[in-house]
């Protein structure tokens, strides 16, 4: 025993001798004035990303009685509204299409735009728990509640097609392949908006009380319940600094044939959303610095 004891300090002894390896540090240091989106960072924290999303979905199908359901009844019921109170009793044009139809079209893509900026805007507060114990890009919070909601476009844009196919007005193959490049044009419109008031929500918290009045606001400034052909078309270029006017109108052009394609429309809304994602990015990362603190 004496001379296993004699082995075993031995062997510890040479084990101590071989110098460790030198273990990777990552220094933390605030940030200063405007600093430039790490993209690369992003890509980094992808499977943050993933989870993120994933809670989301989860967490807001939790308990509930029928699901994902509510991404249907939600449009659906306001289509429905608007039809009895806009299509039957104000008697509003819908550019020869089915007034139920008509609004449906538009709802679907509106529907996942408030919903995205609504639960972005108030992501940073909601999720302070984690912004103060844990790093990771600060980006990831806002946009994993934008794309949790792509769940909910899917599922209406299946009744979509289907009242599109009742109604008999079956889209245009080539023009349904404008349908991803709308998609994505609603969620960097939903996102830039969140980044603004996200950020801006977590020193000021009264924010969370203009965003419902906000969302209300911006659907009217919208072509829902109306067509955008009661305005010229020096006013309906104007009209599309909105961003969801391009989406809209790209919607009911590309899936109900309604009007010529939506070229100037839909290019000074790209162009608009793409400065409020760029200008809305850079503020975030600005004040990103002051969250844990603050929250």
């Amino acid at each position: 025993m004496p001379q296993a004891d004699a082995a075993l300090t031995a062997a510890s002894r040479s084990v101590s001798a071989v110098p460790a390896p030198h273990a990777a540090v990552t220094v933390i240091e605030p940030s200063h004035g405007w600093i430039p989106v790490k993209l690369r960072e992003l890509w980094e924290y992808r499977e943050v990303l993933y989870f993120l999303v994933w809670r989301d979905i989860t967490v807001r199908y939790r308990q509930t009685l029928i699901g994902a359901i509510w991404a249907i009844i939600q449009p659906f019921m306001t289509m429905v509204v608007f039809t009895v109170f806009f299509g039957r009793l104000a008697k509003m044009p819908s550019d020869g299409i089915p007034y139920p139809l008509f609004a449906f079209a538009a709802l679907v893509p509106w529907t996942f735009f408030a919903n995205g900026l609504t639960q972005g805007a108030n992501s940073l507060v909601a999720s302070g728990h984690l912004i103060t114990k844990v790093y990771f890009p600060r980006l990831l919070v806002p946009t994993a509640r934008v794309l949790s909601g792509l769940l909910d476009l899917a599922l209406s844009f299946l009744v979509l097609l289907g009242m599109v196919w009742w109604y008999g007005m079956l889209p245009r193959p080539i023009a349904l392949l404008w349908v991803p490049g709308l998609v994505l044009l609603a969620l960097v419109s939903a996102l830039s908006v969140s980044l603004w008031l996200s950020a801006l929500n977590v020193r000021y918290r009264d924010i969370q009380h203009v965003v419902p009045f906000l969302v209300q606001l911006w659907l009217f400034a919208t072509p829902i319940a109306y067509p955008s052909s009661l305005l010229t078309e020096r006013w309906r270029t104007a009209y599309a600094l909105n961003p969801m006017v391009g989406v809209v109108e790209g919607f009911r052009w590309a899936l109900l044939g309604s009007g010529t394609a939506p070229g100037p429309v839909l290019g000074v809304s790209t162009v608009a959303a793409i400065v409020l994602l760029i200008t809305g990015a850079f503020f975030f990362r600005r004040v990103e610095r002051t969250f844990a603190d603050v929250i």
